[in-house]
């Protein structure tokens, strides 16, 4: 049996847990339900997505080490309407409540089985109305500097910081992704599209040395980035701040 498509086409999902296995589960499922997800392990990597990326609803685990998923929620009302439901191992009336009132739209007790998570999650996109569509980006915060996805312009201040060709199609490609990881084939790709096509950096390498200068210039201290990270094994990030 398939589950039915979801209720508004390619609604991005944000699923924050502190369990790996949970996670790649979630986003596995939910992907072949026909959802953009995107998946953070804490709290505190939530918030750093949450305030570059707009999603259509939030599905976030209560129990996390350090901040916990209410007190999330809470943070997240006041700032947006994204709808939130929480996933807790705790089931009890009393803690659906707290969660309900910290502004949760729907509360799951684990275990679930994830046909029943897609079938709340396409009820609560149906009655969401369509968000708005605000005329220009935010700007991306990356200490003192500011980037400006639509001007592609970066400043520190009032200050222009000048950037060659690539760093500028570097800062837009991870600027159009804040917050997630980007193999480094994936810049060779977009980078070579973004040249013609003409292959000229269709290295890993000099994807390297072009993340290496770009960080020169972002960067408090370049050799231990805080905005343009590595990600071992898997590519780089740019994490606003």
């Amino acid at each position: 049996m398939t589950d039915a498509s979801p209720a508004a086409p390619e609604a991005h999902l944000l699923i924050v847990d502190d369990d790996e296995r949970i996670r790649a589960l979630l986003k596995k499922y939910l992907v072949r339900q026909g959802f953009l997800v995107t998946a953070a392990q804490d709290a505190a990597q939530a918030r750093r997505l949450l305030s570059g990326l707009a999603f259509d609803l939030v599905v976030l685990d209560v129990m996390m080490p350090g901040e916990d998923g209410v007190s999330l929620t809470r943070w997240l009302r006041e700032r947006v309407a994204t709808p939130v439901i929480l996933l807790t191992a705790r089931g009890e009336t009393g803690d659906r409540i707290v969660g309900l009132e910290a502004g949760a739209d729907d509360y799951l007790p684990k275990p679930f089985e994830p046909r029943e998570l897609v079938l709340r999650i396409n009820a609560i996109l149906r009655r969401v109305p369509p968000p708005q569509i605000t005329q220009a980006p935010a700007l991306l915060t990356l200490g003192p500097m500011r980037y400006d996805p639509e001007t592609g312009e970066l400043r520190e201040g009032a200050n222009p910081i000048r950037l060659t060709q690539t760093e500028a199609a570097l800062m837009r490609i991870f600027a159009a992704r804040p917050g997630e990881v980007i193999s480094r084939e994936a810049l060779v790709d977009q980078l070579g599209r973004d040249r013609g096509g003409n292959g000229d950096l269709a290295q890993e390498r000099a994807v390297d040395v072009q993340i290496t200068r770009l960080r020169r210039k972002i960067e408090p201290d370049p050799k231990r980035p805080r905005y343009l990270q590595t990600v071992r094994g898997e590519g780089y990030m740019l994490t606003a701040s």
